[in-house]
């Protein structure tokens, strides 16, 4: 599979977990996301912006990364830049890193892009570092969590269908209207499996409780 991280300019906390995520990957910098690479251990290949707020430093230390500047007036965030960028490079799992925590107009943003290239085939993930969401779409399943791992489903329309099993509430097919605050911290136990029917939400999980 061919993983590219996306590094954002929103806030994110470099853990050990995330390093062993990242590494070995090929990257892309939005902007001032840049700034993350040297404590993630990672070299980006091409770093794509209207460089607005990264500062001359940071443009100084990085002086022979490729760069693709855009205008500032121009109709799309660097983070759908650099995912545009990624996705011509053939990736097929994108993990787009400070991308939760900041402005909630580009968090959201960004949630929506995952859910229609994950519809497109793209695993994608958005991390804070503590914090990470995934799309969960019909007929798609999530598994893998670790025993012990708080998690949230927040619907982004009606669910139907929606399973988990192998948590500490679980559910069977079960209905979840939009605005529904139901699936919300959730505990994660030994060999846990969500499926949902149809619909579209985001599976959000908490490695450390915040």
């Amino acid at each position: 599979m061919n993983k590219v991280v996306i590094l954002l300019g929103g806030p994110l906390l470099v853990t050990q977990r995330l390093l062993r995520e990242v590494r070995g990957s090929r990257v892309i910098a939005a902007d001032s996301g840049m700034a993350y690479a040297e404590a993630l251990g990672l070299a980006p290949e091409l770093w794509v912006g209207d460089f607005d707020s990264s500062p001359p430093e940071l443009l100084e230390k990085h002086p022979k990364v490729e760069k693709k500047v855009y205008p500032s007036d121009k109709d799309q965030t660097d983070g759908e830049l650099a995912v545009e960028a990624a996705l011509a490079m053939g990736a097929s799992e994108l993990w787009l890193l400070g991308a939760l925590g900041g402005r909630s107009d580009h968090g959201l943003s960004h949630l929506l892009l995952s859910i229609k290239l994950t519809g497109q085939g793209v695993k994608v993930v958005l991390s804070g570092g503590r914090e990470e969401a995934r799309p969960l779409v019909g007929g798609g399943r999530a598994a893998g969590l670790e025993a012990g791992t708080l998690f949230s489903i927040v619907p982004l329309s009606d669910l139907a269908g929606l399973t988990i099993r192998g948590a500490h509430w679980e559910l069977k097919d079960a209905t979840i209207p939009l605005g529904s605050s139901h699936t919300l911290s959730n505990r994660a136990r030994a060999g846990l499996e969500i499926s949902l029917a149809q619909g579209q939400a985001v599976l959000f999980t908490y490695f450390d409780d915040l």
